[in-house]
């Protein structure tokens, strides 16, 4: 059984590696590819407002790498200004880029799932009326955190850091022939998704394609269910770390 890793290629490749070690046979096969924002100036004037602020929120690992490229080069991180991660793979992105412990703000480890409303419960305790807060992401996304914070008195803005676009397969050969395996042997592959945005690329990629057969993990209730009315035939659920991923494949392959 093959598992597909359907992330972004960078984060995509790290998970392949990661599986490796585990002893699962894995292959990356993103179905979302990264490309620059429309507007790279609006992301340099985030940073130059970035010291006003109490908090910027990081909705991927994508969202807090993009924003990192746009950085000037005389700027470190505001020490007083919080960074909260949604999940496990954006605070080690932020780490990796010069944020500290003493300044990032994410779920609890033992959260039932890694997102808005798992960070929530950890913003929650402190004031928010009148603080500014940054929103760093991609084209669009769920505003619920934002929502959230301006009912407390929060002044929320956005930035879009990157653009999220369906991948060319007819411009990737060994994409084109994973999917295609994948297509045709429903059975010796496991699709592994982190995100419904990726599934949508996959029905758009292969609109005719059946997938009655299909086996998939998602990392999110809302990804499971959109497997499911894609047409999945089986479709797990479990938390996004590696050691709970790497549990369910290997229960699913006993």
């Amino acid at each position: 059984m093959r598992v597909l890793v359907t992330r972004p290629a960078a984060q995509a490749a790290t998970w392949v590696r990661l599986l490796a070690a585990r002893g699962i046979d894995a292959a990356a096969l993103p179905l979302i590819d990264i490309v620059p924002p429309a507007d790279t100036q609006a992301v340099a004037a985030a940073w130059r407002a970035l010291p006003a602020r109490r908090l910027a929120v990081f909705v991927s690992p994508n969202a807090a790498e993009q924003f990192f490229i746009h950085r000037p080069p005389d700027m470190a991180w505001p020490a007083q200004v919080q960074a909260a991660s949604i999940g496990p793979g954006t605070t080690q992105a932020l780490f990796a880029l010069g944020v500290t412990a003493g300044q990032l703000v994410e779920p609890d480890a033992d959260a039932a799932q890694f997102d808005s409303e798992a960070l929530w419960q950890r913003l929650r305790t402190q004031s928010w009326r009148d603080a500014s807060v940054l929103v760093v992401r991609g084209d669009g996304g769920r505003e619920w955190l934002a929502d959230t914070l301006r009912a407390q008195g929060a002044r929320v803005d956005f930035v879009s850091a990157y653009r999220r676009v369906a991948p060319r397969f007819d411009d990737d050969a060994v994409l084109r022939t994973r999917l295609d395996a994948a297509l045709a042997d429903g059975h010796e592959h496991l699709w592994l998704f982190s995100s419904s945005e990726a599934i949508e690329h996959l029905l758009q990629a292969r609109p005719r394609a059946r997938w009655h057969e299909a086996r998939a993990i998602a990392t999110h209730p809302r990804i499971a269910q959109r497997a499911r009315d894609a047409g999945f035939a089986s479709v797990h659920e479990t938390r996004p770390t590696l050691e709970a991923v790497v549990a369910c494949i290997q229960s699913l392959a006993s």
